[in-house]
């Protein structure tokens, strides 16, 4: 794992987030913020290698540029390159990088629960086992995230504001298509570079 940027300070808890960020959103942010309820670093993680789908829209340095301009200069958020996708490679490539003793807490939305929690992994309760080595904080998206019973230990609800449960990279891309309002949907900031990325015809 590369670190783009790291959080200043000392980091017990460091929150995960990877993500294609095919653009940031303000829901991405949102998400982030929630998870200083409980770590002290969030670390938005772009892998090389998409496991749960193929790599279309922005180009990988344009995601980065987009993220770095989303966050802004917020020191409690961190920007970090992973060579593959699945949670538990990003997870030890983090814990080479950031030592044994942190506590590692993956953020992401109802779906990707799903995704990950069923994920076919080789063989019956693989995830289970991997929920050792970290844990989910799960936020509603189009729905609250019910874990299965041997997992509600290592799964935690993270509350998010309504506002975002239907904001997503994708209706954000689908509005550009279509000519249709979208720059309330991405952070201020990036909004300028969007349209240098995905008015170019790559999307």
């Amino acid at each position: 794992m590369e670190f783009v940027r790291r959080a200043a300070g000392e980091t017990r808890r460091l929150g995960v987030f990877p993500g294609t960020f095919n653009p940031p959103t303000r829901a991405h942010l949102a998400l982030a913020r929630a998870g200083f309820a409980v770590v002290d670093e969030v670390a938005f993680v772009l892998p090389r290698v998409l496991p749960h789908k193929g790599w279309e829209g922005a180009r990988f340095e344009d995601r980065l540029r987009l993220l770095e301009t989303a966050i802004g200069e917020d020191p409690r958020f961190s920007i970090a390159v992973s060579e593959k996708g699945l949670f538990t490679e990003i997870a030890r490539e983090c814990r080479e990088a950031c030592g044994a003793g942190v506590e590692l807490y993956f953020l992401c939305g109802r779906d990707a629960a799903e995704r990950v929690v069923n994920w076919d992994y080789g063989r019956p309760g693989a995830f289970l086992e991997q929920l050792r080595e970290f844990q989910l904080l799960v936020a509603p998206r189009k729905g609250v995230y019910e874990a299965p019973a041997p997992m509600r230990g290592r799964i935690h609800a993270l509350p998010m504001e309504p506002e975002y449960d239907q904001l997503s990279a994708s209706d954000v891309r689908g509005r550009i298509r279509r000519g249709e309002p979208w720059e309330h949907l991405v952070p201020e900031a990036i909004v300028g570079i969007a349209k240098e990325v995905y008015f170019d015809g790559r999307d």
